[in-house]
């Protein structure tokens, strides 16, 4: 009868025990990394009776979370790379919108400004014209340093997303440290809710950094970013923190502070959210913003150009109209030398507004892409004579460089900051043609005047009077020069000026140059302005400032797109991932139920048989009362 009840009290205990598991995993179906947990009976130690071992019952031997560490690692693998994507999706699609909105991208006022220089070169003497022309440039400008300062803000963004990461980095490894150290005390043991709950923090830790974690044995888990760095090592976590870039102090970088000295870690490494923003950064953020000033400057430049060779109201040859700064040269800040870079803009056609990386060997100077390594042609000595050219800039080296002293060359990243409307009055505008041809009245022949053309506005002589007469329809000559050779519908050049005659002059015909006066009603510099945006600038003169413009947005548009895309592929491979870990460590509540029944009824037997005994014993009692 004893053991009857002893064996009955040892199920009634385990039964118990394991109904309260089922409850546990019930109560946990919502709860985000949690693992089902199971229990495993094995049979009670038998006992020697005099005429036999008999059986005692039933024990619980381990209560274990039912896990498989392959569909965990896969997980784990799949959670960092979704939470880059959804970052760099995220950020892309901030830049993309501010390219394509109307409200905020530079296409409808770039419109509206030369919309505004067509309109003078049809009223080329009108001052409402000019003041609009003036006032459109100024919208202009001031949407190239609005969408510019957007693009800064968000860079802030970037460092501010690092710094709060890095906090939760260290938290998260710290954490992860303390459970390893509490799990590794106790082996096989340890607490399936410990085990989980690291699980969870490495997921957690792993979507900041991307990565993986290794477990050793003892239960101890090691987690490595992506790129391979120890984020937690047994019970030690590495203490990560940000650094002023070098060249560019307003931009942050991620360290990890080990054996007393900050290493810099490899952005292209990483994964995660920071990887995410590192890669927003570097290959949506700046190129846009590179891109962006490569537009200004050859806007710029181009009108600029146009602009002197036209002559104002006032009778003068035109000046810039537009302010524009030098590009950026940033020394690194271990420099050990003296050396001083100058640059300045060159060829506009060979300008491509990509990052440069300079450098001082100790025998001379060399060029290359900071985010590839590539080499990139440099020419030149680097004196004013002969200054030093790389793509499309042009930079002089004054004083001593150092061994390995490094500067980074930002060709178009900042030049916006010092664009501006260099001109008030709007009768600085030159939109006349600061030289005028006339036809003598006695000539005889058929040749009238057609195009003229400035060549060279910084000609001396360009504003110079000039006679071209004809020997005969073949031959002419300028101011008495010459003759030179004439066929119909040649140009006839000199002094900086172009100018091409329509039907056959005679002997005799005279046609003159001379200075456009002021307050000229001209507009053919005003022409030649409007078609600025349609001029073949960049890219070695194969594509149009208005081309450009287009193309910005739609090479981030195409980066947003590609994001998007890897993102949704992404999750998808991360929902398989999940389910597959479910399908392990999930709680089904059928699952769940169909245990609890026969637990339940299991329990229920237990519990009748400690009646059955207390009854045996009652009927003993009374046999023998």
């Amino acid at each position: 009868m004893s053991s009857v009840l002893s064996t009955s009290t040892s199920a009634l205990i385990a039964f118990q025990r394991a109904l309260a598991t089922v409850s546990n995993n019930v109560a946990n179906i919502k709860t985000d990394g949690y693992s089902r947990q199971t229990v495993d009976f094995a049979t009670a130690p038998s006992v020697n009776v005099g005429y036999g071992d008999v059986g005692t019952g039933t024990r619980i031997v381990d209560i274990r979370r039912v896990a498989d560490q392959l569909a965990i690692s896969r997980l784990l693998d799949s959670s960092g790379e979704l939470a880059r994507l959804e970052k760099l999706s995220t950020l892309s699609d901030r830049v993309d919108a501010l390219l394509s909105d109307t409200a905020t991208n530079v296409t409808g006022v770039w419109s509206k400004f030369f919309d505004a220089v067509n309109g003078l070169s049809s009223n080329a003497a009108a001052t409402t014209e000019r003041r609009d022309m003036l006032d459109s440039a100024s919208t202009l400008v001031d949407r190239f340093k609005q969408l510019n300062n957007s693009l800064d803000s968000l860079n802030s963004e970037v460092n501010n997303g690092l710094l709060a990461a890095t906090t939760e980095v260290n938290r998260l490894a710290a954490e992860i440290a303390q459970l390893n150290g509490a799990i590794g005390s106790k082996g096989n043991a340890a607490a399936p809710d410990l085990l989980d709950r690291r699980d969870q923090l490495i997921t957690q830790l792993v979507g900041y950094t991307g990565g993986t974690a290794v477990i050793q044995d003892g239960g101890i888990t090691n987690v490595y970013s992506a790129g391979g760095q120890a984020l937690v090592v047994g019970s030690t976590a590495s203490q990560i923190t940000t650094a002023a870039d070098p060249y560019q102090p307003e931009r942050l970088q991620l360290a990890i502070k080990t054996q007393g000295m900050t290493i810099v870690l490899d952005g292209n490494a990483l994964g995660g959210q920071i990887g995410g923003m590192l890669e927003f950064r570097d290959r949506v953020l700046t190129p846009a913003q590179n891109e962006l000033g490569r537009i200004a400057v050859g806007m710029a430049t181009t009108f600029n150009q146009a602009h002197a060779e036209g002559m104002d109201l006032y009778g003068d040859m035109g000046t810039d109209f537009f302010n524009l700064g030098t590009p950026k040269v940033s020394a690194h800040s271990g420099n050990t030398g003296s050396a001083t870079l100058t640059a300045s803009y060159g060829d506009l056609a060979a300008l491509d507004g990509q990052n440069i990386l300079l450098k001082y060997n100790g025998t001379g100077w060399e060029a290359t892409r900071p985010d590839t390594g590539a080499s990139v042609a440099m020419t030149g000595t680097g004196t004013a004579a002969d200054p030093f050219v790389v793509n499309g800039v042009r930079f002089e080296v004054g004083g001593t460089p150092g061994l390995n002293d490094r500067f980074l060359l930002q060709p178009t990243g900042a030049a916006i900051t010092g664009l501006s409307v260099a001109i008030t009055d709007p009768s600085r505008i030159a939109a006349a043609n600061p030289v005028k041809a006339g036809a003598d009245l006695a000539n005889t022949g058929t040749g009238v005047l057609g195009k003229l053309d400035v060549l060279d506005a910084s000609d001396p002589a360009l504003l110079n009077p000039a006679s071209i007469e004809f020997i005969d329809a073949n031959q002419y000559t300028i101011d008495g020069a010459g003759p030179f050779t004439y066929t119909p519908g040649q140009a006839i050049s000199a002094n900086g000026w172009s100018l091409v005659l329509d039907g056959k002059p005679a002997a005799g015909d005279t046609f003159t140059i001379g200075k456009t006066g002021p307050g000229s009603s001209d507009n053919g510099n005003a022409s030649r302005l409007a078609g600025v945006e349609d001029a073949k600038a960049l890219s070695g003169g194969t594509v149009t400032l208005n081309g450009a413009l287009g193309g910005l947005t739609t090479q981030v548009g195409a980066a947003a797109r590609s994001a998007e895309y890897s993102l949704q592929a992404q999750q998808v491979i991360n929902d398989n991932a999940q389910a597959a870990r479910d399908s392990v460590s999930g709680v089904n509540l059928d699952e769940e139920a169909a245990d609890m029944l026969r637990l339940q009824q299991a329990y229920q037997a237990a519990s009748q048989l400690i009646s059955t005994a207390e009854n045996m014993f009652q009927t003993i009692l009374r046999a023998v009362g």
